[in-house]
């Protein structure tokens, strides 16, 4: 979806500056599509906290932001690691969160339109909780503990999801996921190994 930024923007990716459009059709090819086994697994725990590391956040931070996304799990890019980057305010800095832990979602929800950069043309309605608390460490081992409400709570929880292997299609209603399956049958060119 979250992933996407916010609706407008994705109406109007047909009139990016061809720069921009090159870059993010670049940077698209990078995220792995529907039907791809490695958006079905579970990441594994981050143990070491190093250059590598850092290097992969800032990789996923460069590709988050040139396929206009607003939250990037590190499944998306084929890499089994529980790390996410996200940033919901277009001049805010990239927030990554590692080995992500939910520790409080409030009772409140709020349904809302969600799109994934790993679903292209897929938008469907996801309940959630309206604020969260997470637990998490920074690039550095360093604990980390994010209160986040509205669409920030939105983008960590689809990208948390990300790392356990689910989808927004797993947190839709029938009748909007069988349409998402209309839809990715016509844009994802490779076998589509989950039904609806």
């Amino acid at each position: 979806m979250a992933e996407e930024r916010v609706q407008d923007e994705r109406d109007h990716a047909d009139h990016l500056d061809p720069e921009t459009r090159a870059r993010r059709e670049a940077a698209l090819k990078l995220v792995r599509k529907y039907g791809d086994p490695v958006l079905r697994s579970r990441a594994l725990e981050i143990d070491r906290f190093d250059g590598t590391l850092r290097d992969e956040i800032r990789r996923m931070g460069r590709l988050m932001d040139d396929s206009l996304g607003i939250g990037l799990a590190a499944t998306q890019v084929g890499v089994m690691h529980r790390v996410l980057v996200y940033r919901v305010e277009s001049e805010g800095e990239i927030a990554a969160l590692v080995n992500p832990v939910l520790e409080w979602a409030s009772d409140d929800t709020e349904p809302m339109e969600e799109g994934c950069l790993s679903l292209p043309g897929v938008l469907v309605d996801v309940e959630r909780p309206v604020h969260v608390r997470v637990r998490a460490q920074d690039e550095h081992g360093e604990a980390l503990l994010v209160e986040a409400s509205g669409l920030e709570a939105r983008v960590i929880q689809h990208e948390m999801d990300h790392l356990d292997g689910v989808l927004i299609l797993d947190r839709t209603a029938r009748d909007q996921r069988k349409r998402a399956m209309r839809t990715l049958r016509d844009t994802v060119p490779t076998p589509l190994g989950d039904a609806a």
